[in-house]
């Protein structure tokens, strides 16, 4: 059965982490994989998860089955924090939302249901885009193809050609969008740019689909969700995989929503019902435990409170060692070539090295990056971050 298949190649981030858990330089520096870290190289579990993990635990006393739409706090929590508890398109029906395995598990779920609507049909995501989004819908039967997105030059939006290409997507194809704090080159769209990209869908009639796995950690809640809301405000159709990987730090309880919006409540029924039997076809009821503390969390406005603090320490944290990357950068080399990093949003940055400049940081100095030199901007502290700019100035 099996002599058939044939060896692959390690995939490039787990392939890194590894070589970097075998280095025993001690000053190693992991800015490959993309999870928080605080100052000490930890990604924390968060204090109001740990309350809510004590209450949850006290006050369960069942093991059964949540069923495909997943826990109901957790799904109607998610909702609000995306939309606004008060958004048009929930008031008036017409949102549904279904939790999943993770971001990746509400991206496969919406690309099946996207297939089972119209087989074959075409997915344009942005260049660059996350690598895994490519085998997440493409696998899944959708028509991978690509816009113009990011300008390594200036490492800013090629704006421009975004428009221009997306004024020629016919109705019928869809348009993958990154909510906020793109990965991987931390370039966002601003409140104007989603403006202009609303506009373009109404007239076009394509269907947006926006990948939101970093809510919070950009500007602020309401700030990174704008680009979501503007669009729920405008268009009839409107589909959102979100994640709380990153801004509720639950990685490995894989907890995700896939979110749907339909331009009548019946069709929202008719849809979600379809979502729900795609899961159940995938794998059959979602896990409980991490959407059970997100939703807990999200009821109890004292809990949300505690939780909006963290996110805020780890956002501006981010934000900061973006602003004190330039300046050390700026110093060093008396010039503004990285001036762009405290402009970008998120965890994500390029830095704009050639693949054999990465290759050096970490032969020479144990500084491990993917080969694009996408950084993990949460990988800084403030122990390592002279190190990594003396390394980096010296292989330019």
């Amino acid at each position: 059965m099996f002599e058939t298949l044939k060896a692959l190649n390690p995939d490039p981030i787990l392939g890194l982490l590894a070589a970097y858990r075998q280095d025993t330089n001690p000053r190693r520096v992991d800015l490959g994989v993309g999870v928080y870290k605080d100052e000490q190289g930890h990604t924390p579990i968060l204090e109001c998860v740990k309350q809510a993990d004590a209450a949850h635990r006290a006050e369960e006393t069942t093991k059964t089955y949540v069923g495909p739409a997943g826990d109901p706090d957790f799904d109607t929590g998610i909702e609000q924090l995306i939309f606004g508890a008060d958004h048009a398109a929930r008031t008036a029906r017409r949102l549904r939302t279904l939790q999943a395995p993770g971001g990746c598990g509400a991206l496969r779920i919406a690309a099946e249901l996207l297939n089972r609507a119209k087989a074959g049909a075409a997915i344009w995501v942005s260049d660059p885009t996350w690598a895994n989004h490519v085998p997440l819908l493409g696998d899944a039967g959708l028509e991978i193809k690509v816009y113009p997105y990011y300008d390594g030059a200036s490492q800013a939006l090629k704006a421009n050609a975004m428009f221009e290409a997306l004024e020629k997507i016919p109705a019928g194809d869809l348009v993958l969008l990154h909510g906020c704090c793109h990965n991987p080159c931390g370039v966002d769209l601003s409140p104007a740019e989603w403006d202009q990209v609303t506009d373009i869908t109404l007239r076009r009639g394509f269907t947006p689909f926006v990948d939101l796995a970093y809510l919070g950690l950009g500007i602020g809640l309401d700030e990174d969700a704008y680009g979501v809301r503007k669009l729920a405000s405008a268009v009839p159709e409107l589909i959102v995989a979100s994640s709380c990987s990153k801004n509720f730090g639950v990685y490995r309880e894989r907890v995700g929503a896939l979110s749907l919006m339909l331009e009548t409540p019946e069709q929202a029924d008719v849809v979600f019902g379809q979502a729900q039997n795609v899961a159940r076809g995938v794998y059959s009821m979602p896990p409980n435990y991490g959407a059970a503390l997100v939703g807990r969390i999200l009821r109890d406005p004292t809990a949300t409170a505690a939780w909006t603090a963290e996110l805020g320490f780890m956002r501006d944290r981010i934000n900061g060692l973006r602003s004190q990357l330039a300046d050390k950068f700026r110093t060093k080399l008396n010039s503004n070539r990285f001036d762009f990093i405290p402009n970008q949003r998120g965890m994500f940055s390029f830095l704009g090295l050639s693949k054999e400049q990465v290759q050096r940081l970490k032969a020479e100095y144990s500084i491990y990056m993917v080969d694009s030199s996408r950084i993990n901007v949460a990988g800084v502290s403030q122990s390592n971050m002279d190190y990594v700019v003396d390394a980096v100035c010296s292989v330019l």
